[in-house]
């Protein structure tokens, strides 16, 4: 679901990541050239370091170019859609290989609410004398995996049934500031079809904004500005999305809570009792609005007949023609009919136990399923990741055993809205109140740039991790991600002034965790540390028939050696976090960071509410006291102590400390105060949410802004929940004195 946020797509995030090595002359694409330093280092966390560099030496010669091609090639064969048979094969495909590597794997069952598309249509009916039926099949010259019959029609996932017609109003991307724009220009959206490209947020963002203002309907597009030609050739010829490419993708309002919309909070195994569950009419997390995507080439008459002002120029496109806000004269009628229904789906999950610490599972998972054939997303990543299991099983083969157990996640249904995940974790919460991390992969490659992101504490280990293992452009990957970050001078477009640390010390630029893939209830509801990797690149067929072996061998990855590289990374951080004898967290720079969100969080306040601020001095005061225990436990942590226990005990408690028991207001399932989805945003990551957002809600209150009365108790409220949980987390780490 999630894509390298880095190219200029559908959602604008950028991901980011990590540290470097060593220089191999034997080639960048030789799978069996050295992967790691040539002389012994020390590893954070390990007594004996040249002990550990050996057994991952030993990994780090099985994954394979070749093989990483065989994976992708099967599992592209087919569309496999979550809750069909083509998916259902993939699973076993999957579990086959898991096994084959010695892990002890089982296919797990959960029975969850999801749509199929029976109709999506979409027709102009005014003005006269012209005609226009959508969607048009997607179509180029020379793709041999285009006209399966199994391909899915464009549609989104989530929205509900509907039979609407109106006059079109343009909205941009359909943030609140366009929706406030529009406003401002005298345009009515109530009883409107909007039509909003994509970019910016989230698209069930831009549905709830469409629906909050009245509208009738929505109508989402892909702008040639944002991933077709504007930024290069289109495919065939290059990596960008042609004319009649749609991006598909779910509309469920995931920053409410992911998973089933039937059960937050509960699993949905087979056996659930229906009574628990909630009905789908009365769910929060499904639109009520109905919406559906289509090409740009489909978009064209629309827009080029719309009438009305001019659109801001900031909001004007690629296409060959002034944008215009209408409303009309042009007016569609949009059909749709879903087939809701209770489906199954279908997790993979492999397992090694681990021999002194069997009860923390260190987890590293990637999604299977897919809206058409997913070769960059999901398939790359499990590609990648089915080869860190071969690895793997290569060290069990000659006796290792981790320390801790290892869980290999092939998740399903993650498009449709993280639901495989968060299903599991839900189920697994107890067992998973001891994880020290989760590893996530989602599109594991769309090009040659290393990217990461992760909680504070996993950035010192990512960049380790980074040193360990060489890059196809020579060098190491840390190096090479180091020159990208340097040649990258213009900041992501949705990390704001409250996403950026400042006072982080990591050498590379390291993401926040928001949404949109399956970390998220591992960090936002259950408080794991978590990292999310990707080597990305251009990359405009996003959710469409487009995104299968031919463009990804053409474009992406054409040797395989990014999967190679992936494979390694994702392998090697299941290793390192599993065997290290003390945890590799650094929770000074967890301070540092949480800091450094305080301080913009507090400019914003004051910005907005002048003398009237609250007082940050209590939430300062706290995070000084957790950025001073986290310098403290460091000290702890080198010194290695000879019965770690103790010490392991506490670091592992300290993310959980960082939850609010009773979650962030009008979100009760998202639990963590540092990072959240943004409400207005959906994947990008909100730092200190419940500060960031009471602010945003004060200022959104526009009547109360313009006379000055602000109410700031919900602010007020924020920064005792905040000062509470990071002072409970500073006299964690505290405790291990």
């Amino acid at each position: 679901m999630k894509i390298a946020f880095t190219i200029l797509l559908a959602f604008g995030l950028s991901l980011s990541g990590i540290f470097a090595v060593f220089r191999n002359a034997l080639g960048a694409t030789n799978p069996a050239r050295s992967a790691g330093p040539s002389a012994p280092q020390t590893i954070t966390g390990f007594r004996n370091s040249s002990a550990e560099l050996a057994l991952e030496s030993r990994f780090l010669a099985v994954p394979s170019p070749q093989k990483a091609k065989e994976y992708l090639r099967a599992l592209t064969k087919a569309p496999h859609m979550a809750g069909t048979p083509e998916d259902r094969a993939t699973a076993d495909y999957v579990a086959n290989l898991f096994r084959a590597a010695g892990l002890q794997t089982q296919i797990e069952e959960y029975k969850v609410w999801m749509n199929y598309p029976r109709e999506v249509s979409l027709d102009i009916t005014a003005p006269g004398g012209f005609h226009s039926h959508a969607p048009t099949r997607e179509r180029v010259e020379g793709d041999p995996y285009q006209n399966d019959p199994r391909i899915v029609m464009p549609f989104n996932s989530m929205s509900p049934s509907g039979d609407v017609e109106g006059e079109v109003v343009y909205a941009n991307y359909g943030t609140p500031d366009d929706f406030k724009k529009l406003a401002e220009m005298k345009i009515d959206v109530r009883g409107k079809i909007v039509l909003m490209r994509y970019g910016q947020n989230f698209r069930g963002v831009k549905v709830l904004d469409a629906q909050n203002n009245g509208a009738a309907g929505v109508i989402l597009y892909s702008d040639p500005y944002d991933d077709g030609w504007r930024n290069g050739d289109k495919y065939p010829q290059g990596p960008w999305r042609p004319d009649t490419g749609v991006q598909r993708g779910s509309v469920g309002f995931m920053f409410e809570f992911p998973g089933d919309p039937t059960t937050p909070g509960i699993a949905s195994v087979p056996d659930l009792p229906q009574a628990q569950r909630t009905p789908p009419s009365r769910s929060v997390a499904l639109p009520k609005i109905p919406s559906m995507p289509i090409s740009y080439a489909d978009a064209w008459p629309i827009l080029e007949r719309l009438a009305g002002p001019d659109s801001p120029r900031e909001w004007q496109g690629s296409l060959p023609f002034t944008y215009h806000v209408g409303p009309g004269p042009v007016r569609v009628k949009m059909r749709l009919r879903q087939d809701y229904a209770y489906r199954t789906i279908w997790n993979v999950i492999g397992r090694i136990d681990g021999s002194e610490y069997p009860d923390e599972w260190v987890v590293a998972g990637n999604h299977r399923d897919a809206w058409v054939y997913g070769a960059a997303d999901p398939g790359s990543g499990t590609a990648a990741m089915l080869e860190a299991a071969r690895g793997l099983g290569e060290l069990l083969k000659n006796g290792w055993r981790p320390k801790r157990t290892i869980v290999f996640a092939s998740w399903d249904a993650e498009e449709e809205g993280l639901i495989g995940s968060t299903e599991w974790a839900e189920q697994h919460a107890h067992e998973l109140a001891h994880a020290p991390a989760y590893f996530n992969m989602d599109v594991g490659v769309t090009g040659p740039n290393f990217e990461a992101s992760s909680v504070p504490s996993l950035r010192t280990f990512l960049v380790e991790i980074s040193k360990s293992i060489s890059s196809p452009k020579g060098s190491t990957v840390y190096e090479q991600w180091q020159k990208a970050g340097r040649r990258s001078s213009e900041p992501p477009p949705l990390r704001n002034a409250e996403n950026q640390d400042s006072a982080s010390k990591t050498p590379v630029p390291i993401g926040n965790l928001g949404s949109g893939s399956d970390y998220s209830v591992f960090l936002q509801h259950l408080g794991v540390p978590a990292t999310d990797i990707s080597s990305s690149g251009p990359y405009g067929v996003y959710h469409s028939a487009f995104d299968d072996f031919q463009w990804f061998t053409k474009f992406a990855d054409p040797d395989f050696a990014y999967e190679q590289e992936m494979a390694r990374i994702f392998g090697l951080q299941a290793i390192r976090m599993a065997d290290a004898d003390v945890l590799p967290y650094n929770y000074a720079e967890y301070g540092k960071a949480i800091l450094s969100y305080l301080k913009a969080a507090q400019k914003k306040a004051d910005a907005s509410f002048g003398a009237q601020t609250p007082s940050f001095a209590d939430a300062f005061a706290a995070a000084n006291r957790f950025e001073q225990a986290g310098e403290e436990i460091l000290e702890c942590q080198a010194a290695l102590p000879r019965n770690p226990a103790a010490l392991n005990a506490t670091l592992l408690s300290t993310e959980r400390a960082l939850l609010i028991a009773q979650g962030l207001p009008h979100r009760p399932w998202f639990h963590h105060s540092i990072y959240a989805p943004g409400e207005y945003t959906g994947y990008a990551a909100v730092v200190i949410p419940g500060i960031n957002e009471a602010i945003d809600e004060d200022e959104n209150d526009r009547l109360g802004a313009t006379k000055g009365n602000h109410d700031l108790a919900p602010l007020r409220q924020q920064l005792a929940a905040l000062t509470t949980a990071l002072t409970h987390a500073a006299e964690v780490l505290q405790s291990a004195r």
